[in-house]
């Protein structure tokens, strides 16, 4: 470990250090995943709580590999179902979407955390502030804390210490809600959801391990990385993937020449925090 890094991690467990208990919203990924361990190195298990919020923008298999992460890394889970999908704010699907998403999210966490007399902290970290993140508008108001963040601790630099703290997370791609894989103005509903996360499960078994499936109605464009772009397009496995989408209601299926790129449908958005 460099001294940069490991300075970043003595502030980290400093930080953490300083808030004792806490309840931390665990969305399966790796940013997450590594402030759960974290906080169970040093607060120890009785001070650490893990929340997955359960909707249908949560894929299945993602919301199953909670439970399994948790578990290895010996830490108390639980599930708490939102409601987005009943907010009209939030399912006109507008560029802050994710505050709408949040702000239910964290108005739910809040309330358990206060119960609980635990401080509630998320993932968000130094990585976070150049992209477009109008959910970190509903953390401040919630009064999310953001250990990752104020570490000054990176994308790389929680890879790096994941790996070394054996967090079986460490190399996850990144996995966001399936709603982000719809443009903004396009409503979302638990069909165009569903449909989704069927067809980037289809590419999955075909063996593309990071995929988004951008939704368009009755059109589908499918990103894999720019490595991928030939398997992909061989004509057998092409061909199947095709026969899978139209069965889920995709009348067209495209593939992006440019290759995956996260928060793709962000590139017209501005940040600001």
């Amino acid at each position: 470990m460099s001294g940069s890094l490991r300075a970043k991690w003595n502030i980290l467990k400093a930080e953490l250090q300083n808030h004792r208990r806490m309840l931390i919203a665990f969305s399966g990924g790796c940013d997450s995943a590594f402030l759960m361990t974290a906080a169970r190195l040093v607060l120890g298990k009785e001070n650490v709580l893990a929340v997955t919020a359960v909707s249908a923008s949560l894929p299945i298999k993602e919301r199953d590999a909670t439970v399994c992460v948790a578990a290895q890394l010996d830490v108390t889970h639980e599930f708490l179902e939102t409601r987005e999908l009943e907010d009209p704010n939030y399912t006109a699907n507008p560029s802050n979407r994710c505050f709408f998403c949040k702000n239910e999210l964290f108005n739910r966490l809040a309330s358990l955390a206060q119960e609980k007399n635990m401080l509630l902290a998320d993932g968000f970290n130094a990585s976070d502030r150049s992209d477009y993140r109008p959910g970190f508008q509903a953390a401040q108001k919630w009064q999310v804390i953001h250990p990752l963040n104020d570490a000054n601790l990176f994308k790389k630099d929680i890879r790096a210490l994941s790996r070394w703290l054996r967090v079986p997370t460490w190399n996850k791609p990144a996995s966001p809600c399936l709603s982000s894989r719809i443009p903004y103005g396009t409503p979302v509903s638990k069909n165009s959801l569903w449909q989704i996360e069927q067809a980037e499960e289809a590419l999955h078994q075909e063996g593309f391990a990071v995929v988004r499936v951008r939704h368009y109605g009755r059109l589908a464009r499918v990103e894999v990385p720019l490595k991928d772009l030939n398997a992909l397009q061989e004509t057998p496995c092409w061909t199947r993937i095709i026969a899978k989408l139209h069965t889920l209601g995709y009348e067209q299926v495209e593939i992006d020449p440019r290759g995956f790129k996260s928060g793709r449908l962000n590139e017209n958005s501005i940040a600001t925090f």
